[in-house]
């Protein structure tokens, strides 16, 4: 009788590299040879909307993960235009360029705080944050500021690309990874990603809110999953 066949060199790597980084198997060389369990692994995951986000961070093996938090992240001040190119629409090309860098100069700093501290606070969790994800709009390139302002629907593709630059700036300052991915190909890339059908990841998304109340809706839910493919991304050994 014929015994179980070999798994194939890839599968093998595979196999193995999850293994290594899964949490609580990894090992880390210490102090004069010492070892260290390696912690467990952390991602955050952005939805942006004109001055806030939702965040969701994930911890854990990406088989299995679990939310670690969820808020919405303000990324502007009072007094602050929220929709900075709307505000800037029909200035003259100097002050317009002065009212969109000043709001990207604030959403800067309270994106890069809101990180700051959150993966500090998960790092006395036992976590460890290497990777986030950042949704994307269309991906389209955008012109220069006079055309963009002089075009209704470029001025709302805009600010939300000032605010997803925002973010993925604020995560990379950190020395974080960051996974691009487009919203309209959310599902279908992390089904591929993960090795799921799409119904079971909406299922499985959906599942992670359960008994934490609302909101757990569109916002959470996009950003919970962005959060679970970049966790995978971090268990794998690869970069986005």
């Amino acid at each position: 009788m014929a015994g179980p066949s070999k798994p194939s060199a890839d599968q093998t790597t595979k196999s193995t590299r999850r293994q290594r980084l899964r949490p609580g198997l990894g090992k880390r060389f210490g102090p004069a040879g010492r070892t260290a369990a390696v912690p467990p692994p952390a991602a955050l995951g952005f939805r942006a909307h004109s001055g806030w986000a939702a965040l969701v961070a994930l911890g854990g093996p990406p088989e299995a993960p679990t939310v670690l938090r969820r808020t919405r992240l303000e990324l502007i001040e009072p007094g602050v235009p929220r929709q900075p190119y709307h505000e800037a629409e029909g200035e003259e090309l100097v002050k317009a360029e002065k009212i969109i860098a000043h709001t990207r100069d604030v959403a800067m700093q309270k994106a890069a705080s809101a990180v700051q501290l959150l993966t500090a606070d998960l790092q006395r969790q036992g976590y460890q944050v290497a990777v986030c994800g950042v949704l994307q709009a269309s991906g389209r390139n955008l012109p220069g500021l006079s055309q963009i302002l002089a075009s209704h629907a470029l001025i709302h593709t805009a600010e939300g690309q000032l605010f997803r630059d925002v973010l993925a700036t604020a995560c990379e300052g950190k020395g974080f990874s960051v996974l691009r991915v487009r919203e309209k190909e959310l599902f279908a890339s992390a089904a591929q990603r993960l090795h799921l059908p799409v119904v079971e990841v909406q299922s499985r998304v959906a599942g992670l809110g359960r008994g934490m109340g609302p909101p757990w809706g569109q916002d959470q839910k996009c950003a919970a999953l962005i959060a679970w493919m970049a966790l995978d991304h971090t268990c794998e050994g690869t970069g986005p």
